[in-house]
């Protein structure tokens, strides 16, 4: 139970939700690789499952503690504040490695290779068509987000909700386009390092995108709920950083890997 202190900070009540979402993840990567090996998607469906259902619990608790029990004090979300700042760190270095990869491989193209990038024998994406619809759906997401953002520090609740609307369609959008073009591509994450610098990083990108679509997804549930106001919405502003971080993280990606690498 929480009981009432005399300083600023929120101790964290005891919560079951961090094992077992640690459960949930152990679950998802051991259902994957049995799925390639046994093709069976059984365990990964309980991982995910775990995991979906851990989230939520998580989330909600949190919501709670930062609206009707009044814990998030100005100093928590401080403390908040710099948290995500250091997570957002850490995704940048997460996504340098693979551009460390990438260039590591098409600036100077081995033998084995055919000493040319793209390897001899991969046609690579047109960066003029999906690519390049999928970076304006973005940057026009990035649009939105802001706006919605702006609206919410005016106190335009209405407005805030439809540009909130707008963002998450148009991250279902991108997710969509990114699977048409994954079914389409004419070369697999087998084929030579292009193939496997190009599907890790475009698809732990996608994956980014849809964690934060889904971050965003909560925002406009907490938001129909009224649980933010024009001083007091860091959950949002936190998925807003996010949201901006895939939106940087794609621009170097279509740039280099699309438009320079193909």
């Amino acid at each position: 139970m929480t009981t009432h202190t005399h300083h600023p900070f929120h101790m964290v009540d005891m919560s079951p939700w961090p094992i077992t979402t640690s459960i949930g993840a152990l679950t998802l990567t051991s259902g994957l690789s049995y799925w390639f090996h046994y093709n069976s998607i059984t365990i990964l469906i309980l991982g995910l499952f775990i995991i979906i259902i851990s989230s939520y619990q998580w989330w909600r608790d949190i919501a709670r503690e930062g609206t009707l029990q009044g814990l998030h004090s100005t100093q928590v979300i401080t403390n908040l504040r710099w948290g995500m700042i250091l997570f957002i760190i850490s995704e940048v270095f997460f996504f340098l490695s693979f551009f460390w990869a990438f260039f590591h491989a098409s600036l100077a193209p081995s033998v084995e290779i055919g000493t040319q990038w793209p390897p001899a024998g991969i046609i690579p994406f047109n960066p003029f068509q999906i690519p390049l619809l999928n970076t304006a759906i973005l940057l026009a997401s990035g649009v939105t987000i802001t706006w919605s953002h702006h609206a919410l520090m005016n106190g335009n609740h209405s407005q805030s909700t439809q540009a909130l609307s707008i963002t998450i369609i148009l991250g279902i959008y991108f997710t969509l386009l990114q699977a048409y073009e994954y079914a389409e591509a004419p070369f697999s994450i087998a084929e030579a390092v292009y193939g496997s610098t190009f599907f890790v990083a475009t698809g732990f990108h996608g994956l980014h995108v849809i964690i934060g679509s889904s971050f965003l997804i909560i925002c406009l549930f907490r938001m129909s709920k009224f649980h933010f106001s024009s001083t007091h919405h860091f959950g949002f502003e936190a998925a807003a950083w996010y949201w901006h971080f895939v939106d940087v993280v794609w621009l170097f990606l279509y740039v280099s890997i699309y438009w320079w690498g193909g």
